[in-house]
């Protein structure tokens, strides 16, 4: 029986490294490794001590669970994938709109950029700080208290327009001098493309800013170019 056991283990061990380069991963991989050694010990099994018929309908269950299991995680798949695929769909409306998100926001050399800040409630001072694609500051304007729209027209501290490009908007909400609150600022920003990366619809802003299309808090039409 010992050499048996021994046959069968070897027969395993060379059938499971010639499928190594093309195995599957995950339960795909489990299932067929556990089809592998069944197989073996079943062909390599002491004729004179067969396997209890009771442990083979044991294995022969286990076998069908894993089978199971594979094929609900496969369907698990394709429906979650087929989900994404509807919600890109459905959200293929929304290129050419603005799309309001706590993200960079693109300015292209003459329209402004509106920009949504949340302050803190308890702060006396409001600071923007306007940062470009490298994280250097451009501009630090202070704003009133408020939760208002701001339109940033793409100058920088010296009144200079900025070349065109993507710029981040921070809040800083201080009192008495220390600031209680750093918070990156919603901004309307325009979509161009919906993509689909793993499960998740994500969004292309017209800076290339790639976005989550679940982190999107506000839409609307864009202005119309004249």
């Amino acid at each position: 029986m010992t050499d048996a056991v021994s046959a069968a283990s070897a027969a395993t061990t060379t059938q499971a490294s010639a499928a190594k380069a093309t195995r599957p991963t995950g339960l795909a991989s489990d299932f067929e490794t556990f089809l592998k050694m069944l197989t073996a010990q079943a062909r390599y099994q002491d004729p004179l001590e067969p396997l209890d018929s009771t442990e083979y309908a044991s294995q022969l269950a286990q076998f069908s669970m894993v089978e199971q299991q594979v094929q609900g995680n496969d369907l698990l798949l394709a429906m979650q994938n087929q989900l994404g695929l509807s919600n890109m769909a459905a959200m293929s409306g929304w290129v050419g709109m603005e799309a309001r998100v706590a993200a960079p926001g693109y300015f292209d050399g003459s329209s402004p950029v509106v920009v949504a800040p949340n302050p803190a409630a308890a702060a006396d001072q409001v600071t923007m700080v306007v940062t470009d694609a490298e994280g250097t500051e451009v501009a630090r304007i202070n704003l009133p208290v408020s939760a208002e729209p701001y339109s940033w027209d793409g100058t920088d501290q010296e009144g200079n327009t900025l070349e065109p490009g993507s710029y981040a908007f921070t809040i800083e909400s201080s009192r008495d001098g220390d600031v209680l609150l750093t918070d990156l600022a919603e901004v309307y920003t325009k979509v161009t493309e919906t993509q689909m990366q793993g499960g998740d619809v994500v969004l292309i802003t017209e800076g290339g800013s790639a976005i989550l299309a679940s982190t999107v808090t506000g839409l609307r039409d864009a202005p119309t170019e004249t």
